[in-house]
């Protein structure tokens, strides 16, 4: 069921315009929840913020959530049993949830059950073990040459683009050619699954504008008509991909068959996570990279350097930067007592920078020993499943991009995604240079 105009209204009013006004006058009366989601000073400056956070302790109260920058703190959120994963909406006032709940539509929704981000055992554990019996680490290992090749083909269409928007030519084509190899995404659909993923990135931030949300909507009812024919084409005629895998595998899964609504779920979640992330690491990558050159010589000099380096980028600058918990029951939580039912946020971007854990945490360090602390992938059972083919991602995409353009150079200011959740770039002009001879692997 698709929403009709008037229910979308009114579920765009439930579940963010309320949010988004109320948010705005907690802003001004200096609540942290509503600065986060209502002042545009925060995204522009989120170290800023991030800091005076953590001067205020381990966990703040703000007027509707809690919310964490701490590092211990967030780690053992993720991992703790007394909290718990939510749907969008469902933390609402009762009345504004029963509202939200029937003029929702049915499509698919990456923090709607039975998407694998709001769920958890026994149906998380189902649905996980489903995709972890096919996106094995052996299966990801050998993927790292289809990225290799990927990623050399790409840039060899680079060769002579001069000054390009490397976000539209290179960050976002590496990540989709190869999500659409492993899930069996014809290349005629791919620019499609570019175009619902612009159109549905922001479905993670709560306090849409009303026509943010009309966007949204778009995107994901595209994605989903797309997604449920071709499940329906693999179904019929299955190939080597790991979406036919998946598929096939679900007919015989512990619980029963799932349902199409549970595959159209996790295979949209396994396409969604593997290509949106990615974007923002070698978009944010390059851009942190091209503004420390001296970064660029060392690792030229010691390419070992490089699963470090892309570490240190998901410790800086987060593709994923919040998460949130619900407590399951009344909760003493580094000497706050957390409400049943209350949420906190986790400023996962926050607790990347916290001093306790990271010497001079803001510095951009290739050399860091403990950069993969960071928590961007998230922790406990919902640690994010395709990290390893995102960090090959990064580590290759990354890497060869700078072997084959070292005078690479930035040609303007780039544009920043106006998202909370996610952070990237929608826009990084480049000036490339002159192209070196592609290097063998």
């Amino acid at each position: 069921m698709v929403q009709g105009p008037i229910k979308q209204r009114i579920h765009w009013l439930a579940v963010h315009g309320g949010i988004r006004g109320v948010s705005k006058v907690f802003a001004r009366q200096g609540d942290l929840q509503g600065r986060l989601l209502a002042d545009p000073a925060v995204r522009a400056d989120t170290v800023t913020f991030i800091e005076e956070v953590r001067a205020m302790g381990p966990v703040v109260t703000c007027r509707a959530v809690y919310m964490t920058v701490d590092h211990k703190v967030a780690s053992d959120l993720l991992r703790s049993d007394d909290f718990e994963v939510f749907g969008m909406g469902t933390n609402l006032p009762k009345a504004v949830q029963w509202v939200a709940d029937r003029t929702k539509s049915d499509l698919l929704h990456p923090i709607q059950p039975p998407s694998m981000l709001s769920v958890e055992p026994p149906q998380h554990t189902r649905y996980r073990k489903l995709v972890s019996s096919v996106f094995t680490p052996r299966a990801v290992a050998a993927l790292r040459d289809s990225v290799q090749a990927s990623a050399s083909t790409l840039l060899d269409e680079l060769t002579d683009a001069g000054t390009t928007d490397i976000v539209d030519r290179y960050c976002s084509q590496l990540p989709v050619t190869v999500i659409g190899d492993i899930l069996g995404v014809p290349d005629d659909a791919r620019s499609r699954i570019l175009e619902f993923g612009e159109l549905a990135a922001p479905s993670l931030d709560i306090g849409l504008t009303w026509h943010q949300y009309k966007k949204v909507n778009r995107g994901i009812e595209g994605f989903n008509d797309w997604l449920s024919n071709h499940l329906h084409v693999l179904r019929r005629n299955p190939g080597e991909d790991l979406m036919s895998q998946i598929i096939v595998a679900s007919e015989s899964a512990e619980g029963g068959p799932l349902t199409h609504q549970e595959l159209l779920s996790t295979a949209g979640l396994v396409l969604a996570a593997g290509f949106e992330t990615t974007v923002n690491l070698l978009g944010n990558g390059i851009r942190m990279l091209l503004d420390t050159p001296g970064h660029l010589d060392t690792l030229a000099a010691r390419p070992d350097l490089w699963p470090t380096a892309v570490e240190e980028i998901l410790r800086l600058d987060s593709p994923v930067q919040l998460s949130a918990r619900m407590a399951l029951k009344d909760t003493d939580v580094a000497g706050t007592t957390v409400r049943r039912n209350k949420a906190v946020i986790l400023y996962l971007a926050g607790a990347n920078r916290d001093p306790k854990v990271f010497d001079d945490p803001h510095r951009f360090d290739i050399e860091r020993h403990n950069a993969g602390k960071h928590l961007s992938f998230s922790g406990g059972r919902h640690y994010c499943l395709g990290a390893a083919l995102a960090r090959a991602e990064g580590e290759v995409g990354l890497r060869t991009f700078f072997e084959r353009f070292p005078d690479a150079r930035l040609a303007g200011a780039g544009r920043r995604r106006e998202t909370r959740v996610l952070r990237g770039w929608s826009s990084l002009p480049i000036t490339l240079g002159k192209a070196r001879t592609a290097l063998s692997s």
